[in-house]
């Protein structure tokens, strides 16, 4: 079941994976819904005193859906456009770095990462079931570990974060509200 805005509802009941996963498609899809038919120009606009943009939104989580799932849960080496594009003078390149892209290319980073996450996690809970939630995974450059399920809620979070912040800038934009 999906809501007015086009976000598939979570389970009410259901496992502990399906009600995790729920939850985070669920927050995905209200940055999406936030993000929906702005151009260029809107995904670049500041609600100051802060300096971010839905599309530096868009790029940061793509990011963190990189750095969580592909690297930390899967194991993968960092990918582009990460791994060759971060000048380490700007610990704030995935944010800072998205006004010079295009708002097209933005949603293409962050589905196409959104995607990869879901078939890592997919492919964790396929081979290991619900004990793929405890795995221990190494992270923070090996300095500590952390478990799938511990990853699945930080990820709600993080967008539960964003999303609020991305509400407000949205609002300043074009007057759209919502939860």
């Amino acid at each position: 079941m999906t809501d007015e805005h086009g976000r598939p509802e979570p389970p009410l009941e259901g496992g502990e994976a399906a009600t995790l996963r729920g939850f985070l498609t669920y927050q995905r899809a209200t940055l999406e819904w936030k993000c929906r038919g702005l151009d260029d120009e809107q995904l670049r606009v500041t609600l100051p005193p802060t300096t971010m943009t839905l599309g530096g939104m868009l790029k940061h989580l793509a990011y963190v859906e990189d750095y969580w799932f592909t690297e930390v849960i899967g194991g993968e080496p960092e990918p582009e456009p990460w791994a060759s594009g971060r000048p380490e003078t700007d610990p704030d390149w995935d944010w800072n770095s998205a006004a010079e892209d295009y708002g097209d290319e933005l949603r293409a980073l962050w589905a196409e990462r959104v995607n990869r996450s879901d078939a890592i996690v997919a492919a964790q809970l396929g081979q290991a079931g619900a004990a793929a939630l405890s795995k221990p995974h190494w992270a923070w450059g090996g300095q500590g570990r952390v478990c799938l399920r511990w990853v699945l809620a930080h990820m709600i979070e993080e967008y539960a974060r964003h999303n609020g912040h991305a509400d407000l800038i949205r609002e300043s934009i074009d007057g759209q509200t919502g939860e």
